[in-house]
């Protein structure tokens, strides 16, 4: 049997003890409740933990993570977490963090054929034909791979700013999307300020009317 799981549990232990040798009162008051300002939408990519990136406490970050972060309008998971964010918890920054060298990303820059994923994938695809002409005059692959994991992030930021749970919050307070991307190879983020504050920033087809 293998037993290597158990490092996890070790882990937890160590964790648990160190939180409280700093602070006895530290999961008491994490079980209080909590009040993030900001929703990260993040790679499943085991190599980008939201907190440690950002050198934030647990209880900083509202997190939700899947494959190439994408923001679809059918994903009823993304949806509901969008919506349990900016609805009742009231963060006030929404980051979509991509990163570099995404495997996603790569496989989405290919005709190769991967499975069920590729129906996830495809949704990366749209965006490299949207930018086929730039992307395409790209010689070095790593680098048009780099360029399509920007403007997937910049797709997906747009994505938000199309959502109805986004566009009622404008209506109400500010919230603020941005598009990051992570290097893996040097620990820093790029911002690629992709700033979305209002409905107007976007075409008007897709702003929606409110009474």
């Amino acid at each position: 049997m293998d037993n290597s799981y158990k490092k996890l549990l070790d882990g937890n232990r160590r964790f648990a003890l160190s939180k409280i040798f700093d602070d006895p009162e530290y999961f008491k008051k994490l079980s209080l409740g909590q009040k993030p300002d900001y929703l990260w939408i993040g790679c499943s990519d085991s190599r980008v933990p939201a907190n440690e990136v950002t050198s934030t406490e647990s209880g900083e970050i509202f997190v939700h993570r899947n494959i190439a972060n994408l923001v679809i309008h059918t994903d009823a998971n993304l949806l509901s977490v969008l919506e349990y964010a900016v609805k009742y918890i009231g963060v006030k920054h929404i980051i979509v963090c991509g990163h570099y060298g995404c495997g996603g990303v790569k496989a989405a820059m290919s005709r190769k054929y991967h499975g069920f994923v590729d129906n996830w994938l495809c949704n990366i695809k749209d965006v490299y034909n949207k930018h086929c002409n730039e992307l395409d005059a790209i010689a070095n692959e790593d680098k048009r791979l780099d360029r399509l994991t920007e403007l997937n992030v910049m797709e997906q930021v747009r994505n938000l700013a199309k959502t109805t749970i986004v566009q009622e919050a404008w209506q109400a307070r500010p919230l603020h999307l941005h598009g990051w991307v992570y290097g893996i190879n040097s620990g820093l983020v790029t911002d690629l300020c992709v700033i979305h504050n209002e409905a107007e920033d976007i075409e008007t087809i897709y702003r929606f009317e409110h009474k």
